[in-house]
């Protein structure tokens, strides 16, 4: 892969700032934009990005931080799911506790927001104090947003609980967005004050990158990647105002900072900010070593965001609006859906058998296929033609015999293609007694950040096995097959 990216170049200059916003008070609720542990989104699109990178920025102030983690009951009653894990923002919740856990990080509590007696939220929150994990509700906060005087009152923030914290910074995390992080952090700010606390507020932000142009590919992945949320980057009239500069920002940050800093001057009965860019801490900038191959790696992202909106259309996911969205994303740098190589390749393979097929790009721009047949999926397929390759096994040779595969096929009692979770359990087992398979199998991990590209989409056993190689996949809007059930 080539790299564009400065990691350790960022997280030095990152830790820095934050270090600096830490000093200005007695204790810091610093809300961090976007996913804490693994952010697989800037890892796309700035080449070099360690997922881990804001851990890393953190791990240095490991001793003087413990974290909220902030949760919509909205969202668990409606169980809603993270599209790129497959999973509810309820289990999410855990799976972030137990990272911060293991990365030796202290967790202060959960907040629930926008609590309303929901029957399974309470199941929810028996569940964390059952693993000991203190649990706060918060409800709407009464006159907001229009009546400052209520909003910052014992009858607004005051009516929350005050969550006790011992650390100097407190970080407030959440499964995804609409969660509650800004509203729990203004209502800590106003407990605070209230004990005479110089407490403070800022973000630990990642995109939109202020500092590049508001037109710059990766503020344009950005805009992609939260199109169902309809985002959009603006430049930031009060930050050019106050010091005549061009900064980016999004249109939601824009809206309500008028809101925000008449209730943080209520607050702290002082103007702490001027603009929503003055409160981000975000140096993405300085890790940017090699523009081109950033910009390169975002156009791709936002290809892969146009395909991923369009199959989340097709199953009910989300409204037109969102493909049309990135539709035009496209259209403004000159790019259509072809850009990623490995589409035309999948879909001429379909087009020749008659059969659903993928295509991959090797690191070194090898274009590989594969095609469903009687024993595998298209999945199945393409990831045996691959490793085949890397391990430069003739293609006339079989890593799994059909004397393999078809008794585990006689076992699933009609199903008729083995997934390619299963194929890759296979083969685990037939590398302990074949070195050429074990050796295949090594060379799986070359297949990280290749482009895939499928002509339905993919589901099930297929999907995870993928995701678990790393690859980037993208997928036509097509059904498997047109049986709805």
């Amino acid at each position: 892969m080539k790299v564009g990216f400065d990691c350790k170049k960022y997280v030095k200059i990152q830790s820095k700032k934050i270090k600096e916003k830490v000093k200005l008070f007695d204790k810091l609720y610093l809300e961090i934009g976007g996913k804490l542990f693994y952010d697989t989104h800037a890892a796309r699109i700035l080449p070099g990005f360690e997922p881990d990178a804001k851990i890393q920025v953190l791990s240095e102030l490991k001793k003087d931080l413990e974290i909220i983690f902030c949760i919509n009951a909205n969202d668990i009653e409606r169980s809603k799911t993270r599209s790129e894990y497959g999973i509810t923002y309820d289990t999410e919740m855990l799976n972030l506790i137990n990272n911060a856990v293991k990365e030796g990080f202290s967790v202060n509590s959960v907040v629930i927001t926008l609590y309303k007696n929901q029957p399974s939220v309470d199941s929810f929150i028996k569940k964390l104090e059952r693993h000991n994990i203190k649990t706060y509700i918060h409800t709407a906060t009464k006159g907001y947003p229009t009546d400052i005087e209520i909003i910052v009152s014992d009858e607004g923030y005051g009516a929350n609980p005050y969550i006790e914290t011992t650390k100097k910074l407190i970080l407030v995390n959440a499964p995804g967005s609409g969660s509650g992080k800004l509203a729990t952090c203004l209502s800590q700010l106003y407990h605070e004050h209230k004990r005479g606390v110089n407490a403070g507020y800022a973000k630990f932000e990642t995109f939109p990158v202020w500092n590049l142009p508001l037109k710059h590919p990766v503020n344009m992945a950005y805009e992609a990647a939260t199109a169902d949320r309809k985002d959009v980057n603006m430049i930031d009239p009060f930050h050019l105002a106050k010091y005549n500069i061009q900064a980016i920002n999004y249109n939601r940050d824009i809206e309500t900072f008028p809101i925000l800093k008449n209730i943080l001057n209520k607050i702290a009965k002082e103007d702490i900010y001027h603009s929503p860019t003055d409160m981000g801490i975000n140096m993405v900038a300085e890790g940017i070593v090699n523009n081109e191959i950033v910009e390169e790696a975002a156009k791709k992202e936002i290809v892969r965001r146009y395909y991923t909106e369009q199959a989340n259309f097709k199953q009910g996911l989300c409204d037109y609006d969102s493909v049309q969205r990135i539709k035009l994303l496209l259209t403004e740098i000159n790019i259509d859906e072809n850009y990623l190589k490995v589409v035309k390749p999948a879909i001429e393979k379909s087009q020749q058998c008659q059969k659903h097929a993928m295509a991959i790009q090797l690191q070194n721009g090898k274009i590989i296929t594969g095609r469903e047949n009687e024993l595998l999926s298209p999945a199945s397929s393409l990831i045996i033609n691959a490793m085949k390759v890397l391990t430069k096994i003739p293609d006339e040779i079989d890593l799994l015999s059909p004397t393999i595969l078809e008794p585990i096929l006689k076992m699933r009692k009609g199903l008729t293609q083995l997934s390619l979770q299963e194929v890759l359990i296979a083969l685990s087992i037939c590398s302990v007694t074949n070195p050429m398979i074990a050796k295949a199998l090594q060379n799986a991990d070359k297949l990280k950040n290749c482009d895939v590209h499928s002509t339905y989409i993919v589901q099930n056993g297929d999907l995870k096995a993928l995701k678990s190689l790393g690859v980037n996949l993208t997928s036509q809007p097509t059904f498997y097959s047109n049986e709805l059930f």
